[in-house]
């Protein structure tokens, strides 16, 4: 665990901190750590895995980023919500004039972490794609310590670890599988070390291939024929464009309805599994993201049962 919450001052300490409250608190984060004097009421999230997150817990937020919203969580579109700058970069000065409590950073908004933390302490909730879903319940445990929701919390990891194992089980013999992300008429692939990578190394699908540079989150160029010759038993398709709303986008549905792509194994068994765009592509992490992806993924491979 990454946070260390409520470290009380003693008297002595206190009389010479003169500043620092008995209920400071102590956040480790990616980048170092923050301390606030107490439990912070105006939260800023610029990543919408923590929105997520946090809207799960039942905590306010003030202001969010005012791009790219995901359906599920659209009433944070609404005015009642301080819209402050892009996912990839953050109004500062909107940031400053609305003088939060608390700032949350991560995977698309971490570079702009040190700027924001001169204005207002400033955390960068970043995960780690090789150790997904410890790192998803992780964040969730620190931000149910940091606003008092420890219970929620508990209740939501034992949720997504609940469903991991489930699925887990359930992918067991059903073969090989390979993950493609289609963007602007192109198609990449996403590895076991990408953002879909729990898809392997938690859930347990044996990739088609375990050396990708997928470090572009268009992931790594393939062709069609490349498709065929892997022969995955099993595609899952993350439709960028769908999820970002790109103008003049192919939908992935169509970019795959070929020749080539009808004779592999996954064509033929029916087991080609468009994620949901945006929870997979935009949010990636938050709970009910991922919640809804191992119910999604689940409901698949089970289908033929």
């Amino acid at each position: 665990m990454r946070m260390k919450l409520g470290a009380v001052l003693g008297g002595l300490c206190l009389a010479v901190a003169g500043s620092v409250s008995a209920q400071s608190i102590t956040i480790p984060h990616r980048q170092g750590e923050v301390t606030l004097d107490s439990r912070p009421e105006r939260v800023v999230v610029m990543d919408w895995a923590n929105v997520d997150n946090l809207d799960a817990l039942g905590v306010s937020i003030l202001g969010v980023p005012g791009s790219n919203a995901p359906e599920y969580l659209s009433k944070f579109r609404s005015d009642d919500y301080l819209k402050l700058g892009s996912l990839q970069e953050p109004d500062v000065e909107g940031i400053a004039a609305a003088d939060p409590d608390l700032v949350i950073v991560a995977a698309r908004s971490r570079q702009s972490q040190p700027q924001l933390n001169r204005i207002a302490p400033t955390v960068d909730l970043s995960i780690d794609n090789d150790d997904f879903i410890d790192s998803v319940t992780a964040n969730i445990t620190e931000l149910g310590e940091i606003f008092g929701k420890e219970d929620r919390a508990a209740e939501m990891n034992a949720e997504l670890r609940s469903k991991v194992d489930r699925l887990h089980d359930a992918v067991q013999g059903k073969g090989r599988a390979l993950t493609l992300v289609t963007s602007g008429g192109k198609i990449g692939v996403y590895g076991p070390e990408s953002r879909t990578g729990w898809l392997h190394k938690e859930v347990g699908f044996p990739s088609v291939l375990d050396d990708v540079d997928d470090r572009s989150d268009r992931g790594d160029a393939a062709s069609y024929e490349f498709i065929l010759e892997t022969n995955p038993d099993w595609i899952f398709v993350v439709d960028r464009d769908t999820a970002i709303a790109a103008e003049g986008g192919q939908a992935a549905a169509a970019l795959l309805d070929n020749e080539l792509v009808h004779q592999t194994t996954a064509w033929k068994e029916g087991h080609i599994v468009y994620l949901d765009p945006q929870k997979a592509y935009i949010v990636m992490n938050g709970y009910q993201a991922v919640s809804d992806l191992l119910d999604q993924v689940y409901e698949a491979v089970t289908a033929d049962s």
